[in-house]
């Protein structure tokens, strides 16, 4: 099987590091990631294979256009590499964990190609709601 799968609830060191679960660390092969912030309620975490997609993906999408340039622009100066050490742990620089609003747990959540960071509260208010709503979605992809 393959793929960032379920979410795990971990605690910023003192040094602003987070443990990256085992099967995260699994999936990612070599360990490279690229972090970024290009949501406002979260980081992404990137596996470098992935991440050369995303990034063949902006080089096109910033071309000959000026309000592209500048998206891209701004996304990337919002992202870092990072490589977990030998305790499976990265570095988040404060200035990720203050657009992320992440302080002692974190939330990292599984999204099949990427990895969510996520304050733990944040992630329940944006995916509390009626799941009654998701039910013709739910039945488009599991049916």
């Amino acid at each position: 099987m393959s793929g960032f799968l379920g979410r795990f609830e971990y605690q910023l060191d003192a040094k602003g590091r987070v443990a990256l679960p085992a099967p995260f660390r699994r999936e990612a092969g070599d360990g490279r990631f690229v972090l970024l912030q290009w949501e406002p309620t979260h980081l992404s975490l990137y596996p470098e294979s992935t991440w050369n997609e995303v990034q063949a993906r902006l080089v096109d999408f910033r071309r000959g256009d000026r309000a592209g340039q500048q998206f891209v622009r701004k996304i990337l100066s919002n992202a870092i590499e990072v490589t977990p050490d030998k305790q499976g742990r990265i570095l988040i620089p404060a200035w990720l964990q203050a657009g992320a609003a992440l302080e002692g747990a974190v939330l990292l959540v599984g999204q099949l190609n990427q990895v969510e960071i996520w304050n733990p509260d944040r992630f329940a208010a944006a995916t509390e709601g009626d799941d009654a709503d998701l039910g013709d979605i739910s039945q488009r992809l599991f049916l």
